[in-house]
C-alpha cells in the first residue's frame, strides 16, 4: 500500500522525503542522495515509457494510474511515493484510490515564499510564477518524442490544498513547511506517529535516529551535497549551460524581503482566505 508524500511543488516535499529516507531507510540516519531512490516520485516518464500505447494526448496516461499502482501494490509491502498530483479524477479516471493507498502525508507552504522558488525552479519571472500557481489548468507533464508521458494534474494553489485537504478516500495528515522548519524534531515526531498508526506498527519513535536524520538533512548540508555530486532532480538551464540549483534559498526565502509591494498586495487579496485558514500572517 502507498503512503503519499504530496504537495504542490516548491513547497518542501523534497526535504520530507530526505528526512524519511534517512529516518526509514539508513542505518544510522545519515542522507544521501542515493536514499531518495527509495522514495520514487508518481507518477513518472519510466512508468509509462515501455508501454504501447501511443499517449499522443496529455491527458492520456490518466486512464492507468490506477493500473500502474496495483503494479506497485503487487508485494503488498508499505511504500512511500512522492507525488506532486492534486486528488482528481481526469476524463473519469481517478488519481487513485482506497485499495491502492494508505494515507497520505499532505506538506503545505505560504504561497508568498513558494512564488520566488518557482521563480527559480522554472526559470520565470514574478509575474508568470503567479499565473503558474493561480492557473485552473495547471499541468506537469514530460514529452518524450510524440508521446505525454507522467502527466501531473496540479490546478491552482488553492485547489491542489482543497483537493488534499478533503479526502475522504484514506486519511491525510497536513503539515506546514514553515512549522518543520522551526519545530522539525517535533513535526518529523507526530508525522512518525502517523505514519505508524495508520500502517499499524508496532515499532515506538526513534528519538535518537530522528535527531542524526535531522542533523543529516540540515538545508546547508543538503546544497553543499548538491554542489559536491550534483542532484538529478535540478532543471537544466534554458541555455543548456548547467543546472538550477535546487536547495536554492532555505531560510533566506523570505518573501518580506524578496517581493515587491505590488505582487505582495495580489497574492494576499488573492489567497486572503488560504492565508487565515492555514494561520499565515498577513
Amino acid at each position: 500500500m502507498i503512503i503519499w508524500l504530496a504537495s504542490y511543488p516548491k513547497s518542501g516535499n523534497t526535504w520530507l522525503r530526505s528526512l524519511l529516507a534517512s529516518y526509514y531507510y539508513s542505518k544510522s540516519g545519515e542522507f544521501d542522495f542515493k536514499l531518495l531512490d527509495r522514495i520514487k516520485q508518481f507518477p513518472k516518464v519510466e512508468d509509462f515509457i515501455n508501454d504501447v500505447d501511443d499517449y499522443s494526448t496529455l491527458e492520456s496516461t490518466s486512464k492507468n494510474w490506477i493500473s500502474k499502482q496495483i503494479e506497485i501494490n503487487k508485494d503488498r509491502k508499505i511504500k512511500f511515493f512522492k507525488t506532486h498530483n492534486a486528488i482528481c479524477n481526469i476524463n473519469g479516471n481517478a488519481f487513485t484510490d482506497a485499495k491502492n493507498s494508505l494515507g497520505g502525508i499532505y506538506i503545505v507552504r505560504d504561497p508568498r515564499n513558494i512564488i520566488t522558488s518557482i521563480t527559480n525552479h522554472y526559470q520565470i519571472d514574478i509575474n508568470k510564477a503567479l499565473e503558474f500557481m493561480n492557473n485552473e489548468r495547471r499541468y506537469l507533464y514530460q514529452k518524450v518524442g510524440t508521446r505525454y508521458l507522467a502527466f501531473s494534474p496540479l490546478f491552482s494553489w488553492s485547489q491542489h490544498i482543497e483537493s488534499w485537504k478533503k479526502c475522504k478516500l484514506f486519511p491525510v495528515m497536513v503539515i506546514r513547511y514553515e512549522d518543520l522548519h522551526s519545530a522539525t524534531f517535533q513535526t518529523l515526531q507526530k508525522v512518525i506517529n502517523f505514519i505508524n498508526d495508520i500502517s499499524k506498527s508496532n515499532v515506538s519513535f526513534d528519538k535518537e535516529k530522528a535527531k542524526k536524520s535531522i542533523i543529516s538533512c540540515d538545508f546547508d548540508k543538503l546544497k553543499n551535497l548538491e554542489k559536491k555530486e550534483g542532484f538529478n532532480e535540478a532543471m537544466i538551464k534554458k541555455d543548456k549551460s548547467g543546472t538550477i540549483s535546487f536547495f536554492n534559498l532555505g531560510k533566506d526565502n523570505d518573501y518580506r524581503k524578496l517581493l515587491n509591494s505590488k505582487i505582495l498586495e495580489k497574492i494576499n487579496i488573492l489567497y486572503k482566505d488560504k492565508l487565515i485558514e492555514l494561520n499565515y500572517e498577513k
